[in-house]
């Protein structure tokens, strides 16, 4: 039984993706070299189509790494000197945190309780900070903070550098790139590709950051500090050999994006992300995992359950749908449901009726 994943990440494969990869296999991707033209033509289709569908201005720099993982900790090796500050209202915004502690800075967090957020007008920011962490989208959590509230962060903290990890929510966010600094994501979840590869996004401010730590003598790194990372990208190139494989792929299912209209798919993710939090708002058994409707995330569903996930998984998996446990403590207390791109309208309302047949 083919089976769809509302998982939240690795999440539901792209529909086109098996011509790309059959494609990719014809082409020989896995074989070509990474300092030859076809591997810089592959580099610059998958940017090029990142600028379009993302409407990211010309001086941003876009840089692929192994994972958002991995940018977390390239961003505070190479953009804090000392004073670093995290809204943290899950387990990755607490990570993202802890590798800032680890790497020996002077980190300062703002705590919600998982399944709360955060408003701008509410953070109390210090005036040494040299970056604000701000996760638009706390995947174990379900909670968001709207685009207009990062927007308010840097109005009233315009010498920081503001980074946003929009791990499970890019492409949905119509982010203002004169008000942030860097975005950054991962593709397994909403670009529905295979795990291995991170896409950071970052203008000249942050540059100015790195080369400016690097001159004072300071260490931020070895292969992936920002200048070497830039070295290379200026001719469509990395360091090292990278997933040459994905970058690929990620190049035509962002060409499949543009064809389609960002547009388009904002008004789907929309009208999912209503018809499941409808469904929670009418049902016996499930309730909303988010108690504020305006920070309720609009690509990952959250719910309580009174049922242990583990039994509605199994229940729904014979049927072919695979939504997502609980994160870490709540595992068997929620259920996630990924609204990603890859997961059409009529898999949503297949989900939904699965439910309502068995936990009327």
């Amino acid at each position: 039984m083919s089976k769809t994943f509302f998982t939240v990440g690795p999440s539901q494969l792209y529909p086109t993706l098996p011509q790309h990869i059959q494609e990719a296999l014809d082409k020989q991707i896995g074989t070509i070299s990474h300092r030859g033209k076809q591997f810089q033509s592959i580099y610059k289709h998958a940017t090029d189509g990142l600028r379009t569908l993302l409407s990211i201005p010309e001086d941003f720099e876009i840089l692929f790494l192994s994972s958002a993982t991995e940018i977390w900790e390239r961003i505070i090796e190479n953009c804090v000197e000392q004073h670093s500050f995290h809204c943290v209202n899950g387990s990755f915004s607490k990570r993202f945190y802890e590798f800032s502690v680890e790497l020996g800075k002077t980190a300062v967090q703002a705590k919600a309780e998982f399944g709360s957020g955060f408003y701008a007008a509410d953070l109390q920011i210090p005036s040494q900070t040299e970056i604000i962490c701000l996760t638009q989208n706390e995947t174990s959590s379900g909670v968001k903070m709207p685009v207009s509230e990062i927007n308010k962060v840097k109005s009233k903290h315009s010498e920081a550098l503001i980074f946003v990890d929009a791990v499970s929510s890019i492409p949905y966010p119509q982010f203002d790139f004169s008000v942030i600094d860097s975005v950054f994501f991962s593709v397994q979840k909403c670009f529905g590709l295979p795990a291995g590869l991170g896409v950071w996004i970052l203008n000249k401010r942050v540059i100015a950051k790195a080369e400016a730590m690097l001159a004072k003598g300071i260490k931020t790194g070895t292969y992936h500090t920002i200048p070497s990372l830039l070295s290379k990208a200026k001719d469509f190139q990395t360091p090292e050999t990278p997933n040459v494989w994905n970058i690929f792929l990620l190049g035509k299912v962002v060409e499949d994006f543009n064809k389609k209209g960002i547009e388009v798919i904002r008004k789907e993710t929309d009208t999912k992300a209503k018809m499941l939090y409808d469904f929670l708002g009418k049902s016996s058994v499930f309730t909303y995992g988010v108690t504020d409707a305006a920070l309720r995330s609009d690509t990952t569903i959250v719910a309580n359950t009174s049922v242990p996930s583990g039994e509605v998984i199994k229940k729904l998996e014979a049927e072919g749908l695979v939504p997502g446990s609980g994160y870490s403590s709540y595992k068997e207390k929620q259920i996630r449901i990924a609204n990603f791109p890859a997961i059409s309208i009529q898999d949503t309302e297949s989900l939904i009726q699965a439910l309502q047949k068995h936990y009327a």
